[in-house]
């Protein structure tokens, strides 16, 4: 129930940046496309980024991490390329949407998941 309630998150954002950012766009507005991307975005996150990393390694440690940022951006483009409807226009578009959408889904996650643990 977690992951679906996870994936609207994702979607609802994806369809709120995607009516923001001027370099992204989803063709017709529709909040099905929002949801296909959510979902293959989260297909992609399972199972290519790891390999991704893997194979980039020393050029994330050489950055200090900041590599990450390019493979987040490079999931997004294959994510447009995979999902019909769904259109980014360039690298740094795609860059900037992963950030925000990172951003988005973890303050909406936090406030929709609190951590019910208490410290000592």
């Amino acid at each position: 129930m977690n992951f679906l309630f996870k994936i609207l998150i994702t979607a609802v954002n994806v369809f709120v940046l995607a009516a923001i950012l001027p370099g992204v766009e989803i063709v017709n507005n529709n909040i099905i496309t929002a949801v296909i991307v959510a979902l293959v975005l989260a297909v992609l996150d399972a199972i290519v980024k790891p390999l991704l990393i893997l194979f980039t390694l020393p050029a994330t440690i050489l950055t200090l991490g900041l590599f990450l940022f390019v493979i987040n951006a490079c999931i997004i483009l294959i994510d447009a390329h995979f999902v019909h409807g769904f259109k980014i226009d360039s690298f740094w578009y795609a860059m900037l949407f992963s950030i925000l959408l990172s951003f988005f889904n973890s303050f909406v996650h936090k406030r929709a998941f609190p951590d019910n643990k208490r410290n000592s």
